[in-house]
């Protein structure tokens, strides 16, 4: 009776444990994406930008600190060739220093403001980076569930083909059917093999990749947990345009770019033509004589003539930074273009695709009616198996077309909702038509 406690205790356990290990070996799309997140090398180094950028805005107080220096120097003197009198004061002397300057010009409020603008598009350029990899994370794994699906499907197909085949094989024996009829059901077994086994490599192969982005170690019993619900998208691209398009994350750079730009013209103007004082404070000693300690004191006030004259170095530097402003204000013009049509086009997609997902999925209605009719008529031996394989091939087929179809749509609504600069499920929410 013991033992029999003990054992079932054990088993127990065991089934428990298997539970948790089932339950561990799946992936949601929301843990792919985190994962994707926290481990992405590239993404680590926008990190990196940004906490370079935040420090020096958290810091822009150095802008205007004086330069501080500390000198100290050893010497010995001696002249061999001098009156040994007059060489009393020769020797081992020593010298110490400190000095505090202050440069304050007009450019440097202008300085700060582009310090700070440069951060903010930091900020902007790691959440775009981060959207980018959520959004290629997104596509791969419904890609991946949807290779998953067509592996599942393919298992059918093969068990079909694995029934017509016992079929075939007993009907020859019992010679009802002829040689060639047995040799394409042989021939349809090896192919629906084939099939199943190159899609499932690939499927291997690409979860490998994917858990290389992920940044976790290939598992054969990792689960990928989720899927799709399509509905039709309707939107009218003009109103898209017009609320979404300054929301752009490269709009915004685009515009803080600009403004940065800007400041950096009127810096680079002010800090060539704008007069510059510098404040100074120098403290010496040297060895052997404490009275002759000194301190000095210094402001200077410096007038730029040369960027004043065409053709010098500093006046086209003053000429550089406009024209590198009016270049910036161009590529924002061309961004918003770019911006524009991309938005047109995939809602233009999006509203003409979605007879295609209708088209395929009656074909694959008909198709799988069509092999249903065909297998029974082959059970009544009213038609060949060549007529039986056509059959499954069809639907195999239909089956890919519509898997292919589907993804390719929500692929579309995945950039589309990147081009918007919003989530794909808000973007469902708030333009999806549903019952189509």
């Amino acid at each position: 009776m013991r033992k029999n406690s003990i054992f079932l205790a054990f088993f127990l356990f065991f089934c428990v444990s298997l539970c948790i290990f089932a339950q561990r070996s799946e992936l949601t799309l929301e843990d792919a994406v985190s994962l994707a997140l926290k481990n992405n090398l590239s993404l680590k180094k926008t990190e990196i930008d940004l906490a370079s950028s935040g420090y020096s805005e958290r810091n822009l107080w150095s802008e205007i600190f004086p330069s501080i220096n500390a000198n100290a120097g050893i010497g010995y003197r001696w002249s061999p060739f001098s009156d040994p009198v007059q060489t009393a004061g020769y020797g081992f002397n020593y010298s110490i220093g400190f000095g505090v300057s202050l440069g304050l010009n007009a450019g440097i409020s202008f300085t700060i403001k582009s310090i700070q603008l440069a951060h903010q598009g930091n900020i902007l350029k790691y959440e775009d980076a981060r959207n980018q990899l959520s959004i290629q994370i997104i596509k791969i794994f419904f890609s991946l569930v949807a290779e998953k699906n067509n592996l599942l499907f393919l298992e059918e197909v093969f068990s079909l083909a694995q029934r017509q085949y016992s079929r075939s094989e007993t009907l020859f024996r019992n010679g009802l059917v002829g040689e060639l009829s047995f040799t394409q059901s042989r021939l349809a077994l090896e192919n629906a093999r084939y099939s199943l086994s190159a899609a499932r490599i690939a499927h291997n192969n690409n979860m490998s990749e994917f858990c290389a982005m992920l940044g976790i170690s290939a598992n054969d019993n990792l689960e990928l947990s989720g899927e799709t619900s399509l509905v039709r998208i309707e939107a009218d691209s003009c109103s898209l345009i017009q609320k979404y398009l300054p929301l752009r994350p490269d709009i915004i750079r685009g515009n803080q770019e600009i403004e940065r730009l800007a400041m950096a013209e009127r810096q680079t103007f002010w800090q060539n033509r704008a007069p510059s004082l510098n404040l100074g404070i120098d403290w010496s000693s040297s060895s052997f004589d404490p009275f002759a300690d000194s301190l000095s004191a210094s402001a200077r006030l410096s007038i730029p003539v040369d960027s004043w004259i065409p053709g010098t170095s500093r006046y086209q530097s003053i000429t550089r930074a406009s024209d590198t402003l009016e270049k910036a204000k161009i590529d924002l013009t061309i961004a918003e273009n770019s911006a524009k049509t991309q938005i047109s086009s995939l809602s233009a997609l999006l509203h003409n695709s979605w007879d295609s997902i209708l088209i395929a999925r009656l074909s694959l209605e008909a198709a799988t009616r069509n092999y249903q009719l065909t297998e029974h008529a082959f059970n009544n031996g009213s038609v060949e198996s060549l007529v039986l394989e056509d059959a499954r091939n069809n639907m195999t087929n239909a089956r890919g077309r519509l898997i292919q179809t589907e993804l390719s749509y929500f692929n579309m609504i995945l950039d589309l909702s990147a081009a918007l600069n919003i989530d794909w499920k808000n973007l469902i929410d708030n333009y999806g038509v549903q019952g189509e």
